[in-house]
């Protein structure tokens, strides 16, 4: 799932946009209840359809059939937290794992439940690891602590592409490797731009120096460099380079994190700057939020009573009644992030004097 998925996911539907959430064990022997929950929650999302007068029977049924189809699409060995359908009229159906738990729930409206899709996805940190070679230059999706290699975008870029110039040319394979290098970086930089044109994240490059300093010419300020990795690692597995990536990031977190600090500062100067979780959520419902700052474990339940958000004490999950919010905070990041604002996380107590959560308004 990358940042334009989420984007169209979270679009009007037709009624009934049917969502499916329940939490699901990563090991047996929790994980053997969970194909019989799934059935359960699908005879209920029967039950409701059938029952409601607005949806046909032929659409009711549709609508079922990919729910279920989209279940059937899952890997049983990707196991993780929460399980997340959804489906639409007109065979529109999608399925995804979350690596945190969700509330089991069946939701039938004009759009789809994804508020912890984006929790799961904002709270994850992303970046692209671009391995750099003369041999084959390959680029990898970083998730946590996980490592895919890209093969779309015109990624893998392997040496055959450069062979052939046409008739009475000489041939890039035949050039000498400092003649066809710009052009290789050029074709790297091109192939890397459409990939961050869809889902813009820091880019950890891996190569040896000579490279590298080609691909920084290309380059610019169109890519935001997280760190480096010298070297040739254009064989290296995708754990290895996870491992070498790691300590890379985490002090382009710490750098970031500082920056992200002289940001709030700098903002409460010019009194564009709000704390606390029920100020932010004020000024972000009102379309005022430019940058939210959040430590990455900071949840809270509340009600939203008079147009205001209140946050409660409790545990996720134990709030019920009417107007209650499982989780506030992440409320006010999908509110954020629907006006189109930066959300930034930070560790537990980097934001300890500005109550965990702060932000930068645009006005």
């Amino acid at each position: 799932m990358d940042a334009v998925t989420l984007s169209e996911l979270r679009k009007p539907r037709a009624y009934p946009a049917v969502s499916v959430l329940m939490p699901t064990g990563r090991r047996a022997p929790e994980n053997r209840q969970d194909p019989i929950r799934l059935r359960n929650l699908l005879a209920e999302v029967r039950h409701r359809l059938r029952e409601d007068s607005r949806v046909a029977p032929d659409t009711a049924d549709d609508v079922v059939r990919g729910l279920e189809r989209a279940a059937d699409g899952l890997d049983p060995r990707h196991a993780a937290d929460g399980l997340v359908l959804f489906a639409a009229p007109g065979g529109e159906n999608h399925a995804f794992t979350i690596d945190q738990p969700v509330d089991e729930r069946v939701i039938v409206d004009t759009g789809f439940a994804t508020r912890d899709l984006v929790a799961a996805y904002s709270r994850t940190p992303r970046y692209w690891l671009l391995v750099l070679s003369d041999q084959q230059t390959r680029l990898w999706d970083g998730v946590g602590g996980e490592l895919t290699e890209v093969v779309r975008d015109g990624f893998p870029i392997v040496p055959e592409e450069y062979e052939e110039e046409g008739e009475g040319r000489l041939s890039r394979r035949g050039q000498h490797a400092d003649e066809r290098r710009p052009r290789l970086m050029r074709d790297v930089q091109a192939r890397l731009d459409r990939v961050l044109a869809r889902d813009r994240r820091p880019v950890v490059v891996a190569g040896v120096t000579r490279l590298q300093a080609c691909f920084d010419e290309l380059a610019g300020a169109r890519v935001t460099v997280a760190g480096r990795i010298d070297g040739s690692y254009e064989r290296a597995s995708a754990s290895a380079l996870a491992e070498l990536a790691r300590p890379v990031l985490q002090a382009y977190d710490d750098l970031r994190e500082v920056a992200v600090l002289a940001e709030l500062e700098a903002a409460r100067g010019f009194q564009r700057y709000a704390a606390g979780l029920q100020e932010v959520a004020r000024l972000v419902d009102g379309g005022r939020g430019e940058h939210l700052v959040v430590e990455r474990g900071y949840y809270s339940p509340g009600v939203k009573s008079g147009g205001e958000s209140i946050p409660v004490a409790g545990r996720i999950g134990s709030l019920k009644g009417h107007g209650v919010v499982d989780d506030l905070v992440d409320d006010v990041i999908e509110t954020a992030l629907e006006y189109g604002g930066e959300v930034t996380f930070v560790s537990d107590g980097f934001l300890i004097d500005h109550d965990r959560i702060a932000l930068v308004t645009r006005y």
